[in-house]
Order: structure tokens, then sequence, then C-alpha cells
């Protein structure tokens, strides 16, 4: 089938933020075409976040993908912290009038967008080779592609990019027309997902002396357990004997008795960094999710910013098309980045609280053990941080 010469609104990557926009504009009568440098497969592979906010989820129902979710995610009301050997739930329902957060896994958020687009016969060109956008500053911005060997172009009113960090968008952005902000963390994380029930019925965030670890789920029996480690380890050095040893040994005695070894189906090191690129709209171009903002995983943010990202975006789009209301594209990026930073500086402090920086110092250790007992003693910081981790509003 030859692929559309023109759209409305192009989308670059088709990851679950590219799929989401398409999915919401495509309910509302708007055409787009999403073009994903990868395989369906390949994007189907990654391992990804697995907790959403409650705007995140909301947002999945109304684009029409919740039923899976709601059949088969699991609803979590609270986290435990564990410090000193001991652990501590915080109600997150409690402490912010009933809210909660939905553990289900970025992979299946992505497979059910795909069946979506599938079942209302979207437009989304797979492998689609060296992008290349033009005319960003024109009233017809366009992207060329290679596919199947043959060069392409495709026309359109607006250009989205959620082709990620690396992707090619924001590096179509003239330098002098953006501002980074960056923060390069010591350390990364690795990760190990198996086929095992998880330890506890909560996720378990745990702060100790030798490196943080987080025991994370995303069934009821497959766990997704994550370390600390440092930047120049390799995958290699860890099997799982390694990885199950040092997990336990972070954990307090009686969580660390409920963990359920098996072997890994998958295992991975991830660098963790802050990054922020502002504006994010250059012209006919808008950046949304990893293409614009990165946070550390430790607040379960990424996903979720790059939702809010794309509920700002559809419904300035939307306005656009149906009532000729250009107001919410003019404010999209001071729209979108007042909450990517108040999600950067939750993400940054929950970093800086609960992993180990030894090269820091030990006034620094002091501090961090003073921010962790205030946390836990006054019921003020917990609700801080529960309205932070449930999600502020869109």
């Amino acid at each position: 089938m030859a692929e559309p010469a023109s759209t409305s609104v192009l989308i670059i990557g088709g990851g679950p933020s590219g799929l989401l926009l398409s999915q919401l504009l495509h309910r509302q009568g708007i055409d787009s075409v999403v073009l994903e440098r990868r395989s369906r497969d390949h994007v189907l592979s990654r391992i990804r976040a697995g907790v959403l906010e409650q705007g995140a989820a909301d947002l999945l129902r109304t684009a029409g993908v919740g039923a899976r979710m709601d059949r088969e995610g699991l609803v979590h009301e609270g986290i435990e912290i564990a410090v000193g050997g001991r652990l501590h739930r915080l109600d997150l329902a409690a402490l912010t009038g009933g809210k909660t957060v939905m553990v289900y896994g970025q992979t299946e958020v992505t497979a059910d967008l795909y069946a979506a687009r599938d079942a209302m016969d979207g437009v989304v060109i797979d492998a689609a080779e060296d992008v290349a956008l033009h005319g960003l500053e024109t009233d017809a911005p366009s992207a060329s592609f290679l596919k199947d060997g043959a060069r392409q172009t495709i026309r359109a009113d607006f250009i989205i990019g959620c082709d990620g960090f690396h992707g090619v968008s924001r590096r179509s952005i003239p330098a002098d027309r953006l501002s980074l902000f960056e923060l390069v963390y010591p350390f990364g994380w690795l990760g190990l997902l198996a086929d095992v029930p998880p330890a506890a019925d909560e996720l378990v965030y745990a702060s100790h002396p030798d490196g943080f670890s987080l025991c994370s789920m995303r069934s009821p029996t497959r766990s997704r357990y994550y370390l600390q480690c440092p930047l120049d380890e390799k995958v290699a050095d860890w099997d799982d004997d390694r990885f199950w040893e040092t997990l336990c040994a972070r954990l307090p005695e009686e969580l660390a008795a409920r963990v359920t070894r098996g072997p890994s189906i998958e295992k991975s090191i991830a660098p963790l960094r802050s990054f922020v690129a502002e504006p994010m709209r250059h012209g006919r171009l808008f950046l949304a999710g990893d293409a614009a903002h990165i946070v550390p995983p430790t607040g379960a943010k990424g996903l979720n910013l790059a939702a809010s990202d794309i509920h700002y975006l559809s419904t300035a789009l939307i306005d656009h098309y149906r009532n000729g209301d250009d107001e919410g594209l003019e404010r999209y990026s001071e729209r979108a980045l007042a909450r990517v930073w108040k999600a950067e500086r939750f993400s940054w402090w929950m970093t800086s609280v609960l992993h180990s920086f030894p090269e820091k110092g030990a006034f620094a250790v002091r501090m961090q053990q003073a921010e962790l007992e205030y946390l836990l003693s006054s019921p003020a910081a917990q609700a801080s941080l529960a309205e932070n981790y449930v999600g502020l509003p869109y």
C-alpha cells in the first residue's frame, strides 16, 4: 500500500506517546501518520516503566485503550520505604484524598495502543529510516525518510517529535534556539526481570549504605528488581546469583526472606540523568516525552510526563482543528514545561534522598539521613511525596 503524501499531524516516533497522540486525534476525526524508525517487534520488546499516575491511566481510558489495563493492572494505594533495616509504609490514598497509581507495564500500554491503531486503520509506518525534517518554520513542514530502499516525503500541518532523547526531532532545532539543562548521575540502575511472584504487595524503595534498590512488579507472577550500580559495570559481570545476593543484602531481613529467586528473562543497565530542553516548540515542530526531557526513574515519572505532554498537545490540536483556536498551541511549551520542571524536581529529590553518594562526603551522608528521618516522621513531608508520586494535576 502506498504511503500517504500528506496528513494533518505527522508524528515522529511509534512509542507510547506517539501512538497515544495518534489515537486521541483519530477519535476526534483528525488524521495523523506515525513514523517509527524501528520494527514493531523491536518497539514491543523494550522493557520500560511500569507505574502509571492516575492522570495517565485516565488519559488511556479517554483514548479507548484502558480496558485491558483495568482488567490486568494492579492498583496500588501505597508504597514502602526501607531505611535502616526497617519498612515504612506511606499510604498514598489516605495522604491524597483517595488517589492511587496503576502498575501496568509500558510494553503492555504500547501493545494496547498498537492494537487500537490497527483496529481503526491508523497509519503507522514502521522501519522508516533516515528521517529528516524540513520546513519547520513554514506553514508546510514535511519529513523525508527511507522505506524499503525508496526515499519518500510526507507533508503535514504540524510535526510532533515523540522520538526520544536520541531522535531526530530535537536535533532538527537550531542549537541557538534551545536551552539545555542536564545533570548526569554517577551511577546507573541494573534491572532484572523474572517470572517470580513479587516480594511485596507494593513497590519498595530501599536506601542502604551499599546502594539503592527497588522491588517492583509487572504482574502477580512477574517481578522487576533494580540495583544501584557504578556506571562502568557491565551486565555480563552480573550473573543471576550475584544479583539476588546483592539485592537481598540491601533489603530488610523480613523482606529479603520473601524474595523468590528465579532465572532472569531480561537484564540491563540504564544510566541516570535529569535533562530538559527549552522551549518544546520550534515553528511547526512540537516536542513531547523523552525528546524534550529525561528524568531518573526513581520517581516513576518518565512515561507519565510523556502522557501529560500528550494531554496538552492533543487538546491544543483538537482546539485548532475544531474551533480554530490556537491558544493551546501557542502556550503548549509553557504549560508542559511548568509540569515538567516540577516532576524533574521530584525525581531529582527522590534520587538524591534514596541513593548512596559516598563521594559527597560525611556531611552529605548525614544530611541525607536527616532528610529520610524527617520524611518518615512528618505527615506533611509524606503528603508532599504522595501528592507528587500519584501525579500533579494536568
